[in-house]
């Protein structure tokens, strides 16, 4: 699978899971399995995930799109707030003697619960939410830079690639 986790944030990384927006997208979540193995990805300790539970995170995708990008509307706020009252409570642990707060949610809801969390503290936190500069990207991303001017989702993959054709193109008017 084509997982990427450039969204900056595991609720936006979630959104991403549908590619090509600009265009028809192309769905990442394509069954059970595909769920289940992006939600370990992200650290979530699940075992398994039924089709309901699909049809859910991708609710919940749609939702956190909306209410973090678009209009929202009332029934967006409303999902995203009913998941988020299923997130897990934080566990404190410790690193190297430091505390860490860490989220253990043991199943899928939880898991999605966490998710919604996480876009509502996105949504009244001064992040600005971008959505990638390049044609033929679409990625979602929190723009934390100091003048909230950041274009591309990844430097490494759209940053680099438009700066490469751009080169290109000055180059070849020069010829």
């Amino acid at each position: 699978m084509e997982w990427v986790f450039d969204g900056g944030r595991p609720c936006l990384d979630l959104v991403n899971t549908v590619r090509e927006r600009h265009e028809e997208g192309r769905e990442l979540l394509t069954g059970p399995a595909a769920l289940a193995e992006w939600l370990r990805l992200m650290g979530f300790a699940v075992a398994g995930t039924s089709v309901g539970e699909l049809s859910a995170a991708r609710a919940l995708r749609e939702a956190v799109d909306n209410v973090l990008l678009g209009e929202p509307r009332p029934p967006d706020v409303l999902l995203v707030n009913e998941m988020a009252s299923d997130a897990p409570s934080p566990w404190l642990s410790y690193d190297d003697g430091k505390p860490v707060k860490e989220l253990r949610p043991v199943s899928v809801v939880a898991a999605l619960g966490a998710l919604a969390a996480d876009a509502i503290d996105l949504a009244t936190e001064a992040i600005a939410v971008r959505i990638c500069a390049a044609d033929d990207c679409g990625l979602r991303f929190c723009d934390a830079s100091p003048r909230r001017s950041r274009q591309w989702c990844s430097m490494a993959r759209c940053g680099n690639r438009a700066k490469a054709r751009a080169h290109y193109a000055r180059t070849r008017k020069r010829d």
